[in-house]
């Protein structure tokens, strides 16, 4: 992961996933509000029923692959007497995310295919766990912590926290609309950071005034010249993120508005036998007090 295309990669997945979890919620709760209920993953009517999950399951072996195969000079991540050397610890971490991501997919199909019960319970569940995995590998990261790349790691942080945070909610409330909204769009918004992690970090045009890339344990690192430099780039990062996160925030709206538009509520209809019987139920006590009233005039 350590280099532009090893974030934009894995930028393109999270945001193709979070954005059609993101259409795929606001579509199911528009045409049936009552009724609705969040799914960890929705079919696909294209090529096949398990698109999504296969995707990511490609994808992740594809991830493991770039770390510990292709990537290194050796096609190998190990040193001779059979250790992880400093240089490769990161490749293990981000293997490690892709694989437990990889964990969820293929669990995912089996529980579709079994058809046990709690089934979407269970997926959301490794699906948390695949977040809590991210959240943990990402806050003790074997990379730089205190510099320009590891502020754009704890920021990413608080996105996968709200990824994992609404999974677990969406597990004790899955008929809340909110929650699978949020978590959709957290998911895409890790796809937005990711991207534009890499994009920042390894683009030399892109680095901030007063910064420099330096090549360390096999990687290279923005490094700044003077503490002030530093502070600048981390609180240029900072407004960084704040901008992605309002643009996120009007573009998930502004979609919500629009698929309301293009997906109307179906109608709700009533047996007339009901209304029926309503009527009637409704008519006797009137023509009762009527026959009541008739007695007593007579009397």
């Amino acid at each position: 992961m350590g280099s532009l295309v090893g974030h934009v990669a894995p930028g393109l997945g999270f945001l193709v996933i979070g954005l059609w979890h993101l259409v795929s919620h606001i579509r199911l709760f528009c045409i049936n509000p009552d009724t609705y209920v969040a799914s960890p993953w929705f079919p696909s009517s294209f090529i096949h029923r398990h698109l999504e999950l296969i995707l990511i399951i490609f994808g992740c072996l594809a991830s493991i692959s770039m770390e510990l195969v292709i990537g290194p000079a050796a096609h190998q991540p190990f040193d001779p007497d059979g250790t992880i050397p400093v240089n490769h610890l990161h490749n293990f971490e981000h293997a490690t995310i892709s694989l437990t991501l990889l964990i969820y997919a293929a669990f995912a199909i089996v529980f579709d295919r079994v058809k046990l019960r709690l089934c979407d319970e269970m997926a959301m569940l490794l699906g948390a766990a695949a977040f809590a995995q991210e959240l943990l590998l990402f806050h003790l990261h074997s990379t730089d912590h205190m510099g320009v790349e590891g502020q754009f790691h704890w920021l990413l942080q608080l996105v996968v926290a709200v990824s994992l945070a609404t999974t677990i909610l969406g597990i004790w409330r899955p008929r809340s609309f909110p929650v699978s909204f949020v978590r959709s769009a957290s998911i895409a918004f890790q796809g937005v950071w990711f991207i534009y992690m890499g994009c920042a970090l390894w683009t030399p045009g892109l680095i901030p005034k007063g910064c420099f890339m330096n090549l360390e344990v096999g990687h290279y690192v923005v490094r700044c010249q003077t503490k002030a430099a530093l502070n600048r780039a981390k609180s240029l990062v900072n407004l960084q993120f704040s901008w992605c996160m309002v643009a996120m925030a009007v573009f998930s709206v502004s979609l919500y508005l629009f698929l309301t538009k293009l997906y109307p509520e179906k109608p709700q209809y009533e047996p007339l036998g009901k209304e029926t019987v309503t009527e009637e139920e409704m008519e006797a006590p009137l023509e009762s007090q009527e026959k009541t009233t008739e007695s007593r005039l007579l009397a």
